[in-house]
């Protein structure tokens, strides 16, 4: 894995923030009966999302969303009723934007389900809306490098869209560059929607990708050195060589240490 790291102004950071990821958070969350739901929600990753963390799948708020940086984010949810549920709660993969602010996330019945204690989880979903708190957490996933979709409406060698999957740590991506393998001119992708950024100003042959990823108020470039073969096909997913593992630091005191009890 190559990469290199650039670290940027505060201010960039912070704007690219609006909450503070490692705090705990009071809210309610409801469920929707169907995953496909949320899969094919604001976050654009279709039936591809039901296989992300055994369909523990949620839709969050605007201010979790975050236009679509957001998504991929994990975040570990916990119902207070202790006569149903657990204390360790369940981990849910951000897959779609939730509309309705009377909660901050609408979750996928299986992932409702997750919170409750052994052989009670048909009672928690008769409560259908449950008091929970919850934080965001790192995303993991063994053996498993962020992976490039290529989006069917790619047309080379004019325009080129792709969705990135699977992607760790507790980060966000703000920024992505692609050149020609080989090459340092650099140009920009735009971020299109959700998980999906896109180019009209496409390099030939094999590509390379510089991400700029943020963790709390870190940022640095991650530089992925071949992602896309000269011969990249729509439809098809590319591994791209690099994983993202950091941890947000946010400057949140007390949060930075709070721990569930």
């Amino acid at each position: 894995m190559a990469f290199f790291v650039c670290f940027f102004s505060l201010f960039l950071l912070v704007s690219s923030s609006t909450t503070c990821d490692r705090c705990v958070h009071q809210t309610k969350v409801a469920y929707f009966s169907k995953a496909s739901a949320l899969s094919s929600g604001a976050c654009g990753y279709g039936s591809l999302a039901l296989g992300f963390n055994s369909g523990h799948l949620a839709g969050g708020v605007a201010s979790l969303y975050k236009d679509g940086a957001g998504c991929g984010a994990c975040f570990q949810i916990r119902c207070k009723n202790t006569s149903h549920c657990t204390k360790e709660g369940t981990i849910v993969t951000l897959t779609d934007l939730n509309r309705n602010n009377q909660t901050d996330f609408v979750v996928s019945s299986r992932a409702f389900m997750a919170m409750a204690q052994k052989g009670m989880g048909q009672d928690l979903l008769k409560l259908g809306i449950v008091d929970v708190e919850y934080k965001r957490v790192p995303c993991q996933y063994k053996n498993q490098n962020l992976a490039v979709r290529v989006e069917e409406s790619s047309q080379k060698p004019n325009y080129l869209a792709v969705k990135f999957l699977y992607q760790g740590g507790q980060t966000e991506i703000v920024g992505v560059d692609v050149a020609q393998v080989g090459s340092s001119n650099w140009g920009f992708m735009s971020h299109n929607y959700g998980a999906v950024w896109d180019t009209s100003r496409l390099p030939l042959g094999a590509l390379q990708l510089r991400f700029v990823i943020t963790a709390g108020y870190d940022g640095k470039y991650i530089w992925a050195q071949h992602v896309l073969p000269a011969d990249w096909k729509s439809g098809v997913i590319y591994d791209s060589g690099v994983q993202f593992t950091d941890i947000a630091q946010e400057g949140c005191s007390p949060c930075d240490d709070e721990t569930w009890k």
